[in-house]
């Protein structure tokens, strides 16, 4: 009789629809969804990610005992109650868009008072601008995802949009929007600094564990050539989109 080896293991985790890091539709999940592929992988595990609303994902892989935890968020004092984090598992580049013909070029957050922003509710934009924004001296409009918000600031709905930049990119790059759309959208990126996100996993023993064998592995992996692989094999598929 021919042996067969047994499946290994599922590590599942819960996460949105967050193109070009995170889609069903892409290979391997996404980046951030190969990168955690490989290292579940160097553990002898199968990584199964599940797709969800944002806030509902965060309440099932932090509190679901199916889940291991939730991918991919950016660390701060807050979350750290809620879970173990993993080492980096890429990062995220937020920037400011806007359109070109009424260009918002602030030199820092606190210029932006008079500005109606569009942003995802339950995301975190940094400390500095997620505080101005609770404090009321940011005015921001929360939406359920990039995709509406892109839509709303070409139809003058925002005057800017904060957004993760090939976040933004990819968006432009859909069908969906003409050469003419993509034109009219600027960017100002140098009111966020770049931050490293991190594999969120619940807070348990077993967490734990889990948060610490991952780190482990994650060492063995060449997480970066991962990264430069994946958006050169993008490019071979789709046409690298035009930086906005």
């Amino acid at each position: 009789m021919p042996a067969f080896a047994a499946e290994p293991p599922v590590l599942r985790f819960a996460t949105e629809e967050w193109p070009p890091f995170f889609s069903r539709s892409l290979p391997g999940n996404g980046l951030t969804g190969t990168l955690i592929g490989a290292v579940a992988t160097r553990m002898g595990y199968a990584a199964r990610i599940d797709y969800f609303p944002w806030k509902r994902a965060m309440e099932i892989g932090l509190r679901d005992h199916d889940y291991a935890g939730v991918a991919a968020l950016v660390r701060n004092a807050e979350r750290e109650k809620l879970c173990y984090f993993s080492s980096a598992v890429g990062s995220r580049q937020t920037v400011l868009a806007y359109l070109k013909d009424k260009p918002v070029t602030p030199a820092a957050l606190a210029e932006l008072k008079a500005v109606r922003i569009g942003t995802v509710g339950g995301y975190s934009y940094g400390e500095q601008f997620d505080e101005m924004a609770r404090t009321g001296v940011l005015t921001v409009e929360p939406a359920i995802s990039d995709e509406i918000n892109l839509r709303k600031l070409l139809a003058r709905r925002f005057t800017a949009i904060v957004i993760e930049k090939r976040m933004l990119r990819y968006l432009l790059a859909a069908e969906r929007y003409t050469p003419a759309d993509r034109a009219r959208v600027g960017v100002t990126d140098h009111l966020f600094p770049t931050r490293n996100v991190h594999v969120c996993f619940q807070h348990t023993r077993e967490g734990l564990q889990q948060q610490q064998a991952f780190d482990l592995a994650a060492r063995d992996v060449d997480l970066s050539r991962l990264e430069r692989d994946y958006w050169r094999d993008i490019q071979d598929v789709n046409a690298r989109p035009t930086a906005p």
